[in-house]
């Protein structure tokens, strides 16, 4: 791989040696180990949305006994049609009343132990109950033959004595919930999230909370990134802001790293006179700075660095390019940080009602606009600018054109893709 771009003031990239946002991480993977940042216990009650620290495997069969999937009786597959006298009654949460043997049939319920000796269930409502001959009790009369092994669920069918159920790196929702509770885990182990330190950069800037003076603007930044890094399983920390000063940035650098297990600036990496994030990461220490500038739209002048052992990644200024860049490129990056084996990615299936373009041989990220007509999802890009802070919020999503083709025609099939800290809905 190429040494990256580290450029001086006034140098522009070489587009030639940009990568791709798949050779980027690729190329930035290659280099660094980035492993989550400790593992620590947590009830069942908060487990939802961390990231599982160990496999969940099964010790023991589930179910443990066979279980009927209808309401109606055990019986004894083999008698056919012929009559079964009624014998007892299997009540939920209680053991069967004894065995069953040929020519008996024991009421069940849905989810109900089958007794010892039946090999099958019968509906209660493809059955006829009547009394028995003499008075001795009732009898049920099948009027369709079953075979054995019909409408019950045998031992270990769901699960055996050492499945692996649910492996380390998988997000807990409810599914994973309901397993570790059969499991009967829990005390749950799952990954620390990782404090993820939130730099904005440049003189513009100023709190959300205050009125902005002519040349400045609220830092709404940090506050899309912070949503995102929620969503990815990191703890946003946010951090003041840093002006457009090499000692200014090298300072909140400094203290970023020390506050978190990474950093995030927004600003400054470009390839302005000011534009100072890549010479001051590489200033700070080794590896430094991997990858600098990626073949994309929007979003090139990307920065992926490591410090301390701590990844360092150095977004556009642009709100929506910032955003953008952090969910599309370097998503993944966080998810590894938090320990998730899979990258979150919530997609819409949709038709291209009008086309995407982008340009040959980059890859370009667009805000997809998504309106439903005839059930029928209907795609097509948003054609606002990526300095708008609203444009992402307008969008349903985005939608990845390129680098090859450059263009996604109207009719075609496409993903669009969600934003995995919210996003508009409809």
């Amino acid at each position: 791989m190429a040494a990256p771009q580290i450029l001086k003031p006034g140098e522009g990239f070489d587009v030639e040696a940009l990568l791709t946002p798949a050779e980027a991480r690729a190329a930035y993977f290659a280099v660094v180990t980035i492993a989550p940042p400790g593992v620590e216990r947590v009830s069942l009650a908060d487990a939802t949305g961390r990231i599982l620290a160990a496999a969940a495997i099964a010790g023991a069969d589930y179910p443990a006994e066979s279980r009927a999937t209808m309401d109606g009786f055990a019986i004894v597959a083999g008698d056919g049609l012929s009559a079964r006298r009624i014998v007892g009654e299997v009540r939920m949460g209680h053991a069967p009343p004894g065995p069953l043997a040929p020519g008996e049939a024991m009421r069940i319920p849905t989810g109900g132990v089958l007794p010892t000796g039946a090999d099958a269930v019968i509906p209660v409502e493809d059955t006829l109950e009547s009394a028995a001959p003499g008075g001795s009790g009732r009898v049920v009369v099948p009027n369709e033959e079953l075979e054995a092994g019909e409408n019950f669920t045998p031992p270990g069918s769901d699960m055996r004595p050492g499945d692996c159920v649910l492996g380390a790196g998988r997000r807990i929702g409810g599914p994973e919930l309901a397993v570790l509770a059969t499991l009967g885990i829990v005390d749950v182990p799952v990954y620390r999230r990782p404090r993820v330190a939130i730099v904005s950069t440049g003189d513009e800037l100023v709190d959300a909370s205050a009125q902005p003076g002519r040349g400045q603007v609220r830092d709404s930044n940090r506050w899309a990134l912070a949503g995102s890094l929620i969503a990815l399983g990191c703890v946003p920390v946010q951090r003041p802001v840093a002006i457009d000063t090499p000692q200014a940035l090298t300072a909140a650098l400094r203290s970023a790293l020390d506050a978190a297990d990474a950093v995030v600036l927004t600003g400054g990496s470009s390839v302005g006179e000011r534009d100072l994030t890549p010479r001051v990461i590489d200033a700070i220490g080794k590896p430094g700075v991997i990858v600098h500038g990626l073949r994309v739209k929007p979003g090139k002048p990307t920065v992926f660095a490591m410090l301390d052992g701590k990844p360092v990644i150095g977004l556009p200024g642009n709100p929506a390019s910032s955003l953008m860049i952090l969910e599309a490129v370097a998503a993944p990056i966080f998810s590894r940080l938090a320990g998730e084996a899979v990258t979150p990615d919530a997609t819409i299936a949709a038709v291209v009602e009008q086309p995407f373009t982008g340009r040959a041989g980059w890859t370009w990220f667009i805000p997809a606009e998504v309106r439903y007509v005839d059930g029928r999802a209907l795609a097509s890009p948003l054609l606002l600018r990526s300095a708008h802070t609203s444009l992402l919020a307008r969008a349903h999503g985005y939608v990845v054109v390129g680098p090859e083709p450059a263009a996604i025609d109207a009719g075609a099939a496409v993903s669009v893709r969600r934003f995995s800290g919210g996003g508009r809905s409809g």
